[in-house]
């Protein structure tokens, strides 16, 4: 069976990622895949480097008259503002299997359209781990800003925030730019460097996060690696407000004790200037971070913690991190996820697309008991 695949153009600003990169694109035509590829005015790859490879474009938005035979394919997702039925079958991040506020809006579309959704964060191999994510470089780039920030409340004291931010051709210029930064603060502040704290360590969210404090020098001594045993005790921890930068970098499967609350952070000996909320659990009920309600966004990147004593404080809770690497993140994610997308032909049997279906049947008969 021809598999059709139509590459939706991202809405999200400043989303300049794509779910298919064109080399991905390629190895698909050539495995006997049809591709439409969206004219997009954001992203990091031309509609000409599709086109190189074989892959026929489309206008940008044209998947909503698309056949019903294409399975749209994208990353983020689509725009609140649009309330019609969903008549295709999707792949894409939709945020409505754990509770998020407006999940039963987000997911009522496809039911009511007699569309399916295959939730990109719900694809599992048979050992239950995701055959795909973002989470490297969402870890890295949260880190990046992390420094950023820490290092902008240096040099201005707690006047203003931290400017906006764009996305970076390459990994090497993000580096130099925070190292930048970061060597300024540190001759204003006479060479003292963060204590920085990631918890989600031993993830590959957490594994990006301590790969950008490396490669920007801050010392092993100062940065604090915890995972899941460091955290078993519960919350909310001590350690967290005596660090500069904290990193949330877990996987948000079930309620847990809060890392932090207002208690904590009302202290006038509190450290903690800058969090990074990676995992931007930011209206799950049981977000562990709880001091903050919206998601920012790059060119406002952070947004100040109300609180009555201490230091300023501010979150970053950017839910689509990888953005600010936006070709090197592409192709990482693509590359993981290429496998799964050759099984597509057989999506009725093969396990990993079996087990997204069947979740969407489970949240959509849940749904239907409201």
């Amino acid at each position: 069976m021809t598999v059709t695949l139509h590459l939706r153009a991202e809405t999200k600003p400043l989303e300049a990622r794509a779910a298919l990169t064109p080399a991905t694109t390629k190895k698909l035509l050539e495995a006997g895949f049809k591709i439409f590829v969206e004219e997009s005015s954001q992203s990091t790859f031309n509609a000409k480097e599709y086109e190189a490879v074989g892959a026929t474009i489309v206008p940008e938005g044209s998947w909503k008259t698309a056949p019903k035979d294409r399975i749209i394919f994208g990353l983020k997702e689509l725009p609140e503002n649009e309330t019609f039925p969903l008549v295709h079958e999707h792949i894409q991040f939709a945020h409505c299997y754990k509770d998020q506020g407006g999940w039963q809006e987000v997911l009522g579309r496809f039911p009511a359209g007699k569309g399916t959704l295959y939730d990109l964060e719900f694809l599992e191999n048979d050992q239950g781990r995701r055959v795909a994510a973002f989470g490297f470089y969402a870890g890295f780039a949260g880190a990046a800003i992390g420094v950023l920030d820490w290092a902008y409340k240096q040099i201005n004291g707690d006047e203003g925030n931290l400017p906006g931010v764009t996305p970076y051709a390459n990994e090497d210029l993000l580096v130099k730019d925070v190292k930048v930064q970061l060597d300024a603060a540190l001759a204003k502040n006479g060479g003292v460097y963060p204590q920085c704290l990631v918890i989600g360590a031993l993830g590959r969210c957490g594994s990006g996060a301590i790969s950008l404090f490396n490669k920007v020098g801050i010392p092993e001594s100062k940065l604090l690696k915890w995972d899941m045993a460091e955290t078993a005790k519960g919350g909310p921890f001590q350690e967290i407000v005596e660090s500069d930068i904290f990193i949330n970098c877990i996987y948000l499967s079930k309620p847990i004790p809060p890392f932090i609350n207002y208690e904590t952070l009302n202290n006038e000996n509190r450290k903690l200037r800058t969090i990074v909320d990676v995992s931007a659990d930011t209206t799950n009920p049981h977000n562990p971070i709880p001091v903050y309600s919206i998601a920012t966004v790059f060119n406002d990147p952070t947004v100040p913690v109300e609180t009555t004593k201490g230091p300023k404080l501010s979150v970053c809770s950017i839910d689509h991190l990888p953005s600010l690497l936006p070709r090197e993140a592409s192709e990482f994610f693509a590359n993981d996820l290429l496998p799964s997308l050759l099984q597509l032909p057989n999506r009725d049997t093969a396990p990993v697309w079996v087990k997204a279906k069947d979740l969407f049947d489970h949240h959509v008969a849940r749904l239907n008991k409201l």
